[in-house]
């Protein structure tokens, strides 16, 4: 396993075609594998740190082993809610989930997460400071939830970069002009 620390030079700034380039790059510099199991050539990369010190990952090749695909993981995070075996790596509808809960917990604060979530969205990179006075009582912290959330995005950009991309994870997130309904 090859571990690389590149959180540094990973921007969310440009335009998706850019931020796209910008990660297919980076993995094209990975050595081709000789086969299965110990002959895989595999990777982790450490892209993002929160502020709690914790650290984003991103290991290749994911489950699907599907070209540029790539699993997002979270240090020391468990989302499975003890559904099961533990999980480091969110699917979509734990953050949506989350998402949800903080809507209903505050509506106002929301409001100004989700208009962040769309800076991400428009491939803007957003200052700590932006976001260090969301506080919510619920749920995962912010900005694990925007780190992962461009996370996603670049994902899908590069996953489904002929349909919708990051079209289809945003329209998953609710909006603030939606209805609040009881988790």
């Amino acid at each position: 396993m090859t571990v690389r620390d590149i959180q540094k030079q990973i921007s969310n700034s440009g335009t998706r075609q850019e931020v796209r380039k910008r990660i297919i790059h980076l993995f094209m510099k990975e050595q081709p594998g000789e086969g299965k199991g110990k002959f895989t050539s595999r990777y982790n990369y450490y892209v993002e740190k929160l502020s709690d010190g914790k650290h984003i990952i991103l290991t290749r090749p994911a489950n699907l082993k599907n070209g540029f695909d790539f699993l997002i993981r979270v240090e020391d995070i468990d989302f499975s809610e003890g559904t099961g075996r533990k999980r480091n790596y969110p699917k979509h509808e734990d953050i949506v989930r989350d998402l949800k809960q903080k809507k209903q917990m505050n509506i106002k604060t929301y409001k100004r997460l989700y208009e962040l979530i769309k800076r991400v969205y428009k491939c803007e990179d957003i200052n700590p400071r932006e976001f260090e006075k969301l506080n919510f009582k619920t749920g995962f912290p912010v900005d694990m939830i925007l780190s992962v959330i461009k996370w996603f995005f670049i994902e899908q950009d590069i996953r489904y970069w002929n349909y919708s991309g990051r079209n289809m994870f945003m329209s998953a997130i609710p909006s603030p002009e939606t209805e609040v309904k009881t988790i």
